[in-house]
């Protein structure tokens, strides 16, 4: 698979570089990643490390977030493009002038991914990974080190099982929070399964940290949030973002639209109008030329956020024509 991946070098210094955390080059296979994954994972696991909980808690964390990036295909090809930044900040596949919405992901809970992996309940305790104690007695023991069930998402005790596929939810920020940035609680019912197969309805809120800036169409994925049923691996829930139509400003890409309406005389003469901005600010606006009906005016900086700074406010006029002269003094006025 062509990730475009000698198109364009991220910035490392602005993020975080996960083909160095996994030890792995750039051009790295999927096997070569999972094999990686897999030695660093068992090396670093909180609960092979019980002198150093801590440390290796923050190690494996980033090992995880690492492999979940770099083994999915589409989280992968936004990283090679933008570094972290594009895959936790919203970045778009379109670049960052795009006007397409974006994809925001939030990673897993990094034992939630080693269970995976190598399928049972996440730690060493309890045998719930098959093999694994004869991987550690010869592996860490300085004899023969056995290979692990699986080596990926779906393998170990999850060989078989199907993902079930994502699951969509639209949701609708104002102008005012996608200017701003806010925190969206979304609840969630979804069904759970015990250990012994019975399941129950749960209800379970997912924040979203709506970044200013973002975009109509951006999206934003919580892995395996899905119902839980036996013999499945839950879905994805991945939540759209939709725009509220304002009754003031209309968006264009990284520009707002703002139209003001302008009797004739002011449109010839000059005029001051006042625009309360998203933010609540109130901006003066001093019109001092001749307004014609394709007369645009533009404030530079005062758009949307994005990664590159604000775009522009475009400022666009509807002259009204009066419908008959009241006096010989306004139409001397429009000769003059």
């Amino acid at each position: 698979v062509n990730f475009c991946r000698n198109s364009f070098t991220p910035n490392f210094a602005m993020g975080k570089d996960y083909y160095g955390t996994l030890g792995v080059a750039r051009d790295a296979t999927e096997q070569e990643i999972k094999k990686a994954y897999r030695k660093l994972a068992t090396k670093w696991h909180p609960d092979k490390n019980p002198d150093n909980k801590e440390g290796a808690e923050k190690k494996f964390k980033e090992i995880a977030e690492a492999y979940e990036a770099l083994s999915d295909k589409e989280k992968r090809k936004i990283y090679d493009q933008f570094g972290e930044e594009g895959l936790k900040g919203g970045m778009g596949a379109g670049g960052p002038r795009s006007t397409q919405g974006s994809h925001s992901f939030h990673f897993s809970d990094p034992h939630e991914i080693f269970a995976q992996f190598f399928g049972g309940g996440g730690s060493f305790g309890g045998g719930g990974f098959p093999g694994m104690d004869d991987f550690f007695t010869d592996g860490f023991g300085g004899g023969r080190t056995k290979s692990f069930p699986g080596g990926g998402f779906g393998g170990g005790g999850n060989r078989g099982m199907r993902k079930d596929p994502p699951q969509t939810i639209s949701f609708r920020c104002s102008l005012e929070d996608l200017y701003k940035g806010t925190t969206k609680k979304m609840k969630v019912t979804k069904r759970l399964v015990d250990a012994s197969g019975k399941s129950a309805q749960a209800e379970k809120i997912l924040e979203i940290e709506v970044k200013p800036g973002w975009k109509k169409g951006t999206k934003i994925t919580f892995p395996n949030e899905g119902d839980e049923a036996p013999g499945r691996i839950p879905a994805d829930i991945i939540f759209v973002l939709d725009e509220k139509p304002h009754d003031r400003f209309e968006r264009d890409g990284n520009d707002l639209k703002y139209r003001h309406r302008v009797s004739l005389a002011d449109a010839l003469s000059g005029f001051t109008l006042e625009i309360e901005h998203l933010d609540g600010r109130k901006i003066p606006v001093s019109i001092n030329q001749v307004v014609s009906p394709k007369y645009t005016k533009v404030l530079h900086g005062e758009g949307m956020p994005s990664k590159n700074g604000k775009g522009n406010l475009l400022i666009t006029f509807d002259i009204v024509f009066p419908a008959r002269m009241k006096s010989k003094d306004e139409v001397a006025f429009l000769r003059d």
